[in-house]
């Protein structure tokens, strides 16, 4: 479902150019699940951010259910994202000026489900979040906004699900409810799940744990076969 081939990324700075990834090559099969742990600082974020095709590599291939993204402008990939691709951001990333429910609502409709708003009415309870479906985002904790993100990625039931730091702004109970979801749609719908975690319990229940250091990344465990126990 995603293969990277020698995949950099380099960025120019005021103090010259800056290496953030050295070539990264690795696969992930349909259906897995795969935690990239590490460091601040050591790349994580950029390569989830490659992976899906919200930035563009400086050398390298990336593959998305064997798509090239690197043979892609901006405009196909944004296409490509939105039929296959859910992307849970660590800031959030919600429209202001619109209601937790139409955050929701938003990837259904631009796809063309039935009944967007049914559908993101169901995911916003899932979230425990029904009640403030008519709240704006700067009415909502971080938690609940990173809820509202959740629930947003979730509701395309998409083949690729990112998720960057997805428990990170909440408490336990909630953590264990979004691990919950997480897990259940890759395991019901056979989703690929690709997530940056500093949450070790978490990483624990994907197959893979892949580790970034300096740019570098490595596996750092065997396949695993921990979801049942979610």
């Amino acid at each position: 479902m995603i293969k990277a081939n020698s995949v950099t990324k380099v960025v120019n700075t005021s103090e010259g150019a800056l290496q953030i990834l050295r070539p990264i090559s690795f696969e992930v099969k349909s259906g897995e699940s795969v935690a990239i742990i590490g460091a601040s600082g050591s790349g994580k974020s950029t390569l989830l951010g490659l992976l899906a095709g919200l930035d563009e590599v400086t050398e390298g291939e990336i593959y998305l259910d064997g798509v090239g993204l690197h043979n892609l402008n901006e405009e196909q990939r944004a296409v490509l994202r939105g039929n296959k691709v859910g992307f849970i951001f660590q800031s959030f990333m919600l429209v202001q000026s619109l209601t937790a429910l139409e955050n929701v609502m938003l990837p259904a409709e631009i796809a063309g489900l039935d009944d967007p708003k049914a559908l993101a009415t169901d995911i916003l309870t899932k979230v425990g979040l029904e009640h403030r479906a008519h709240h704006f985002p700067n009415q909502l904790s971080g938690g609940e906004q990173q809820r509202v993100a959740i629930a947003r990625a979730f509701i395309t039931s998409p083949k690729i699900l990112f998720a960057d730091e997805p428990t990170g702004n909440l408490d336990a109970k909630n953590s264990e409810k979004i691990e919950s979801l997480l897990f259940q749609l890759n395991r019901e719908k056979g989703t690929t799940l690709v997530l940056v975690t500093h949450d070790t319990a978490l990483a624990e229940h994907c197959d893979r744990q892949l580790t970034m250091n300096a740019g570098e990344l490595t596996e750092t465990t065997a396949v695993r076969d921990n979801k049942e126990a979610i």
